[in-house]
């Protein structure tokens, strides 16, 4: 059996999740990989309002994709589908993993709810649709992350980190679709991000750490489905936004360096972090200069 540490990953086919998932294995995690697109092709809903609701598309990336980048850089992987509004498929995720390889040393809540609701108006949200919302965005992780801290805490040692939003901890700065965020996930983030707080002040005693991690605006393979590469508002993130790297190498700093390790607690914005520390060489890009 592997002596490495375990990371357990929601949401890792691409994007963030992906990003975090070759971080950790470059950092000498072995790594669960986990999400709902285990096989390459797979076609989920990616809606994010009543009008596109349903429709379905297949993105870039897949669990079993992602376990082999990992695999190539040295370290085990074990691809597991888990799905956020199945609760069997958490359930065997984590029992599966401590049955194969004995231990979880970190949970990464980095999956998220992306089908329809998650951008409807205040007044035209279905409570039905809000509860989808809740359930993915909160209640399937605070499910997953009871299950894991009592392993962890038999343990006495652990770290959850969980990927936060700046939806759940500010108002939106304008109307949904012009620039703001809906209702739905702005509140269910916001409730997902009290989570880490509780956990630090709850089971720092049995050796447990616990951190958000605020991406801020990373263009990803979902966003784009969602909104279009045509649609001026994903251009204008684009513009300001940041690569799947830059919240990884946040992922690992928290996780590897005595500072990290010793800020359990606190909720940490990626972007203007990595920036000042210089965790990822060549990000920002410089400025070009300006012609006069």
């Amino acid at each position: 059996m592997s002596d490495a540490p375990v990371a357990f990953i929601t949401g890792a086919s691409r994007g963030i999740g992906k990003a975090g998932a070759l971080a950790l294995a470059d950092a000498g995690y072995d790594v669960v990989v986990t999400a709902r697109t285990l096989h390459a092709g797979e076609t989920h809903d990616y809606a994010t309002s009543s009008a596109n609701s349903g429709q379905q598309t297949a993105l870039p990336g897949s669990v079993e994709e992602t376990a082999a980048e990992v695999e190539k850089r040295g370290q085990r992987a074990l691809p597991l589908r888990l799905d956020l509004l199945d609760r069997p498929s958490l359930n065997a995720a984590v029992a599966t993993t401590l049955a194969e390889w004995g231990k979880i040393d970190v949970l990464y809540n980095n999956g998220i709810y992306q089908g329809a609701g998650v951008m409807d108006p205040f007044m035209e949200i279905e409570e039905e649709k809000l509860a989808l919302v809740f359930e993915g965005n909160f209640f399937a992780q605070l499910h997953l992350t009871r299950k894991v801290l009592k392993h962890m805490r038999e343990r006495k040692t652990g770290t959850v980190v969980n990927m936060t939003s700046n939806a759940g901890q500010y108002d939106p700065p304008n109307k949904t679709n012009e620039g703001g965020w809906g209702f739905a996930y702005g509140a269910s983030k916001s409730a997902f991000h009290r989570m880490a707080g509780f956990v630090h002040v709850e089971f720092k005693d049995d050796g447990i750490r616990a951190y958000n991690i605020d991406p801020g605006y990373v263009p990803t393979e979902a966003q784009l489905a969602m909104h279009g590469k045509d649609d001026p508002i994903y251009q204008q993130h684009i513009s300001g936004g940041a690569p799947p790297e830059v919240p990884a190498k946040m992922l690992i700093w928290l996780l590897t360096t005595e500072e990290g390790q010793s800020r359990s607690g606190e909720t940490f914005h990626a972007p203007s972090f990595v920036k000042k520390q210089g965790l990822l060489p060549g990000w920002p890009p410089p400025k070009k200069d300006r012609k006069i």
